[in-house]
C-alpha cells in the first residue's frame, strides 16, 4: 500500500521538475515569453492548490481510494492533452486538467498512509518513507526531462505520464482499501470557488504586473478582486464553521498554523528559485537541457535521501529542530547563489545546490508530520490537503513574483534579478526558522 501510495505522490512531483528543465524549448517552440512560461507552471500549480481541500473533503467522504483512482485518470488526460498541445493556450489549459487530477490524487495518498499507520511514531515514520520515495521523482526530473527532450522533444516529459499513470491505476485497484466517512462532512463549493479565485486574481497582478507594471489598469483590478476575494472568503469559511472546507478553528493551534506557513514559505522560496534558475542555467549560461537536469541532481538527491531520515528523527525529537535546521541550511545555500554570473563554472553552483537540497530534504517531511499531528484524529485528510494547498498556493505566487522580478531571460537585468529572487527566498527562510523556533511542538509527535 505504502509503495503505491509513493507512485502517485512521485507521478505528481514529477511534473514539478520534468516541466522547469523544458521552460527554454517550450518557449521557443510555442513561441511565448516568461510571462507565458509562469501560465504553464502557475495553471497547475493554481488548480491544484485551489481543489487540494475539496479533493481532501471529498476523498473522506466518498473513499480516498475511489478519489485517488479518479484523480489519476484525470492527470493521465490532462498530461496527453499537454503533449498534443498546439499553442501555449492549450498547454495551458492542459497544465490545469492535470492540476484538477492532481488535487484528487494528492491528500488521498497521504491520508491513506496515515489511516494505515494510526501509532503516531509509526506514522512519522511511514511519511518519511512516503515523502522519500516520492521525493525520487525530484533528481529524476531534471534527467529524465533532459534525456527526453533531448531524444524527442520537450512534448515527451508530459507523454512519460501516460504509463506512469497506467501503473499507479492497476497498483491501486489492487492493494489499497477503501475508505469513507459518509456525513461527517460536506463539500464546500462556495469556499472552493473563492479561494480559486483568490490565488488567480493575486497570480494574475504578479504575473502581468511583472511584466507591463503595476500601474496598468488590469493589474490594479485584479489587486482590488484579490482583496474582495479574500474578505468573502473569511467570511463563508467563518460562517461554516467546522463544515468549511478551510475550518479557519484549525488555526487556533500554534504548532498547526506555523507548520502550514514553513510549508508555504519552503514552497514560495524554492519554486520561485527554481523557476528562475532553470531560466538561468539555458538562457545565460547556455547549457543544454540534458547539462542543466544533470546540474540540478545535486539539488533535489539530498531530498530524497534525507526524507525518509528525516521523518524517524521527527519521530523521536518532534518536528521543531528539523524545521528550523532545514530552514537555516536551506537559506545558506540560497545565499550562495549570489556568486553565480554568466560564466561561473559548476563548482560555484554545487555548494549552493547541496546546501539548499539538504535543507529542504530535512524540513519537508517535518513540516507534514508537524501539520498532521497538531490536528484531531480522523481529520488527517483535512490536514494533509491544508499543508499540500499552503505548498502548492505559496509556490504559484512565488513563480509569479519570481518571474515579475527576474523579467525576461535575455534582459540585461535578469542575471541581478535571478540575486534578488534568491536573496528575498534565504531572508523568508530565516524570518520563517526564527517564528517556527518558539512555535513549532519541540515534543515527539505522538505526545502532541
Amino acid at each position: 500500500m505504502l509503495v503505491a501510495m509513493c507512485v502517485g505522490y512521485f507521478l505528481v512531483l514529477l511534473d514539478v521538475t520534468i516541466v522547469n528543465v523544458a521552460l527554454p524549448q517550450i518557449g521557443s517552440g510555442l513561441r511565448t515569453q516568461v510571462s507565458g512560461l509562469q501560465w504553464v507552471v502557475d495553471a497547475y500549480a493554481l488548480a491544484l492548490a485551489s481543489l487540494m481541500l475539496a479533493g481532501g473533503t471529498l476523498g473522506d467522504l466518498r473513499g480516498h481510494k475511489r478519489i485517488v483512482l479518479i484523480g489519476l485518470v484525470v492527470f493521465g488526460l490532462g498530461s496527453l492533452g499537454c503533449a498534443l498541445a498546439p499553442n501555449v493556450a492549450a498547454l495551458v489549459a492542459g497544465r490545469a486538467v492535470q492540476g484538477v487530477g492532481a488535487a484528487l490524487l494528492l491528500p488521498g495518498t497521504l491520508a491513506i498512509v496515515s489511516r494505515t499507520f494510526p501509532e503516531r511514531r509509526a506514522q512519522a515514520r511511514a511519511i518519511g518513507v512516503w515523502a522519500g520515495v516520492g521525493s525520487l521523482a525530484l533528481p529524476a526530473g531534471p534527467l529524465l526531462g533532459g534525456a527526453l527532450i533531448a531524444a524527442f522533444g520537450w512534448r515527451a516529459v508530459f507523454m512519460i505520464n501516460v504509463p506512469i499513470v497506467l501503473l499507479a491505476v492497476v497498483a491501486c485497484v489492487i492493494v489499497v482499501k477503501e475508505s469513507a466517512q459518509p456525513g461527517t462532512r460536506r463539500l464546500d463549493a462556495p469556499g472552493a470557488a473563492l479561494g480559486g479565485l483568490l490565488l488567480c486574481a493575486l497570480t494574475f497582478a504578479f504575473i502581468e504586473g511583472g511584466r507591463f507594471g503595476a500601474a496598468r489598469p488590469e493589474v490594479i483590478v485584479a489587486a482590488v478582486c484579490a482583496v474582495a476575494l479574500l474578505v468573502a472568503f473569511v467570511l463563508v469559511e467563518r460562517r461554516l464553521g467546522e463544515q468549511a472546507m478551510l475550518p479557519l478553528g484549525l488555526f487556533r493551534h500554534p504548532g498547526f498554523s506555523t507548520a502550514n506557513a514553513a510549508a508555504g514559505a519552503m514552497n514560495l522560496g524554492t519554486l520561485g528559485t527554481l523557476f528562475v534558475l532553470t531560466l538561468f542555467l539555458q538562457s545565460v549560461q547556455h547549457r543544454s537541457a540534458l547539462d542543466a537536469g544533470l546540474s540540478l541532481v545535486p539539488l533535489f538527491a539530498p531530498l530524497a535521501v534525507l526524507a525518509p531520515l528525516a521523518g524517524r528523527l521527527t519521530s523521536r525529537i518532534g518536528p521543531r529542530v528539523p524545521v528550523v535546521g532545514g530552514l537555516v541550511i536551506a537559506a545558506g545555500g540560497l545565499a550562495l547563489l549570489l556568486a553565480a554570473d554568466a560564466r561561473s563554472g559548476y563548482l560555484v553552483l554545487l555548494p549552493a545546490f547541496l546546501l539548499w537540497g539538504i535543507g529542504i530534504g530535512v524540513l519537508t517531511s517535518a513540516v507534514v508530520a508537524a501539520a498532521i499531528g497538531s490536528v484531531p484524529e480522523r481529520r488527517e485528510g483535512l490536514a494533509s490537503a491544508v499543508n499540500n494547498t499552503a505548498r502548492q498556493a505559496a509556490g504559484a505566487i512565488g513563480i509569479a513574483v519570481a518571474g515579475a522580478i527576474a523579467g525576461e531571460p535575455g534582459g540585461s537585468g535578469f542575471t541581478g534579478g535571478f540575486h534578488t529572487v534568491a536573496l528575498f527566498a534565504a531572508c523568508l527562510y530565516l524570518v520563517t526558522a526564527a517564528a517556527s523556533l518558539f512555535l513549532i511542538p519541540g515534543k515527539p509527535a505522538q505526545e502532541g
